[in-house]
């Protein structure tokens, strides 16, 4: 045995505390002992019988301090005394799944009722409901691929975003395939997995791309869900009629069995012909679930953990509790040591089978977000349980609070809480510390523009930049006015009531332009005055303060008048901005489809590479 004294320590030292209560139960036992035994000093032996229950003893000394040895060993048996470290195999399954659904427009078709695209989305959620450990991707291709969920442990991500993959949200038309295999391969090689499965879901492929997807594989493993019937239907447009090709006959897709069932073989996969029941979701699990022992035996290994020496100490106890045992005094123990009654509370057994995070967790499955945020001790989950919830606020506050904060996934998520709690510029920022990290997040840069586009509207405009665009837009009025005249002047078509008001206007313009209003010495710069000081006159005032007609214009008032009304009219304007602000955000999570395929556009337009394949709109 390696005894390594330098490293001794108590697994559990807090149990040590145990041993104040030990001491002063014996130091109880030993007084009563000895108030019991000096009752022979002052009666006579003769009337001890009629005074003493039981016979006056003297305290034995030999078996107290062993039933105090026995307490004291067993407080450092549960502390779980270790001097050693032990490896401890542990498991963990690393295989992970890509699932690959095709969104053309041949999913449409409805020989499958109610359509192919919804059986098939029945049919990846009872896959996942069937995932109960490693990892799961899933990304949709027409005629481009992309990432709907990256490799992710929470099936429940994924399954919530089945809903929302209809056939529109595809920025371009076709079924590039070959593109949808690549990107399934770039998630898993991301992951640093050399093992994993690709799960295509499809209604059919060209089977001239067949090398090509095989030799993409690298060696990953490609099973195939035949959606559809080798008959076929038509694809229903959203405004009636049917899809139709350049030479105006109705497409009819159908299921290209032989192909698909050619690729999964190439691909060292299993190929399933989408059914009623779940004979095929059953047949495909099977095949992964197979191939997910295999990756997770790669995956074995061990931790050191700490060798707990508490239950040998036991032994030295056995003889002290059996002489107890025999005297009585092990009974009496065991009443000493039962704890005093508590109030029971409903579920507290769970605290015995789960952590808190675990409790959590279930509770985020079950969508009780608030219940989760109260539950959980990582900031992270904290913080996405309150915002899933709806409490921004307190999602920010989650956030601001993780030890772990620093990366791009941080500043982007923080990002997001904040713009959904109303503090845009403090999201601007959060999101252009996440680029700085990761500059080519797509997410990211379009959360970015999409809050500086919306910063920009709500931005108000300052009072004095407006009252210097004012000034410039009078000045050039008064320096054209002669201009205008005579372009009036030469106008027809226009009543003699009308002239006599336009040289009622232009008159005061030119008086306007012989008493202007005092003015900074550069026409692009406020005066600056101290705080008490009246403030800057109209410039539609001439120097006797009164006013030139103008239909714009308004009557002069006095000046704290003035302030009150300003003061007025910048509350009303923050609380439509607010107003504004909060019916902006609450379009954001209604619709997911819409995000998705502004989404999909955004990185389409960035990187979309055009697809290799013969042209194809369905």
């Amino acid at each position: 045995m390696d005894w390594d004294w330098a490293a001794f320590h108590f697994i559990r030292p807090w149990l040590l505390l145990a041993l104040l209560p030990v001491m002063a139960l014996a130091v109880l036992l030993w007084r009563s002992k000895l108030q019991q035994g000096l009752w022979s000093a002052v009666c006579d032996e003769a009337l001890l019988p009629y005074l003493l229950q039981h016979k006056a003893v003297q305290p034995a000394k030999g078996l107290f301090g062993a039933g105090v040895l026995a307490g004291v060993l067993a407080v450092f048996a549960l502390a779980g005394p270790t001097w050693r470290q032990l490896p401890m195999p542990v498991f963990r399954n690393a295989s992970a799944v890509v699932i690959a659904l095709d969104l053309s427009l041949s999913m449409d078709a409805q020989d499958i009722k109610p359509s192919r695209l919804v059986r098939a989305r029945y049919k990846i959620a009872d896959l996942l409901k069937q995932r109960q450990d490693g990892q799961t991707a899933l990304l949709v291709y027409a005629g481009a691929a992309f990432t709907v969920t990256p490799l992710t442990d929470d099936v429940q991500t994924i399954a919530s975003q089945l809903s929302a993959l209809t056939t529109d949200i595809m920025p371009s038309a076709g079924s590039d395939t070959p593109a949808a295999i690549a990107k399934a391969v770039e998630l898993l090689k991301q992951a640093g997995l050399p093992k994993g499965q690709i799960v295509l879901v499809t209604d059919g492929i060209d089977g001239r791309t067949i090398p090509q997807m095989v030799k993409a594989l690298s060696g990953y493993q490609l099973s195939v869900l035949g959606v559809g019937t080798p008959d076929g239907a038509p694809i229903p447009e959203a405004g009636g009629g049917f899809v139709k090709d350049r030479q105006g006959g109705i497409i009819i897709p159908k299921l290209a069995a032989g192909p698909l069932a050619e690729l999964a073989q190439a691909g060292q996969g299993i190929y399933q012909t989408i059914s009623a029941d779940d004979g095929d979701i059953k047949n495909l699990q099977a095949l992964l679930g197979q191939a997910s022992q295999q990756d997770g035996k790669a995956s074995n290994g061990t931790i050191p953990v700490w060798d707990d020496k508490g239950p040998w100490l036991l032994l030295l106890i056995l003889p002290v509790v059996a002489l107890g045992f025999r005297k009585g005094v092990l009974a009496i123990g065991m009443l000493a040591l039962l704890p005093l009654p508590q109030n029971s509370y409903a579920g507290g057994w769970q605290d015995a089978w789960q952590s808190p995070d675990q409790q959590a967790q279930a509770q985020y499955r079950q969508q009780h977000y608030s219940e989760a945020a109260r539950q959980f001790t990582d900031k992270q989950w904290q913080a996405a349980a309150h915002y899933q919830a709806g409490e921004y606020d307190k999602a920010v506050e989650a956030y601001q609070a993780d030890p772990q904060a620093g990366n791009a996934d941080y500043f982007y998520n923080l990002g997001n809480a904040l713009a959904q709690s109303g503090q845009l510029e403090a999201a601007l920022k959060s999101y252009e510390q996440a680029l700085a990290i990761k500059p080519d997040d797509a997410d990211t840069l379009y959360a970015k523009d999409l809050v500086a586009k919306e910063l920009a509207k709500l931005k108000p405009e300052n009072p004095q930049d407006k009252q210097d665009k004012q000034d410039k837009q009078d000045k050039q009025d008064g320096q054209s006015s002669p201009q205008d005249k005579s372009q009036q002047s030469q106008s027809q078509g226009q009543n003699q009531e009308q002239s006599q008001d336009q040289g009622q206007e232009k008159q005061g313009s030119t008086e306007n332009e012989q008493k202007p209003p005092q003015k900074p010495e550069h026409p692009d710069q406020p005066e600056v005055g101290q705080p008490d000081q009246k403030p800057q006159k109209s410039p539609n005032q001439d120097a006797k303060g009164q006013t030139v007609p103008d239909s714009k214009a308004a009557a002069p008032k006095p000046d704290a008048e003035q302030s009150k009304q300003a003061k007025d009219l910048g509350s009303v304007e923050s609380a439509e901005q607010h107003q504004a602000e909060e019916q902006w955000l609450k379009r954001i999570p209604d619709d997911p489809a819409g995000l998705l395929k502004r989404k999909f556009k955004y990185q389409y337009g960035r990187g979309g590479q055009p697809s290799t394949l013969p042209e194809k709109e369905w």
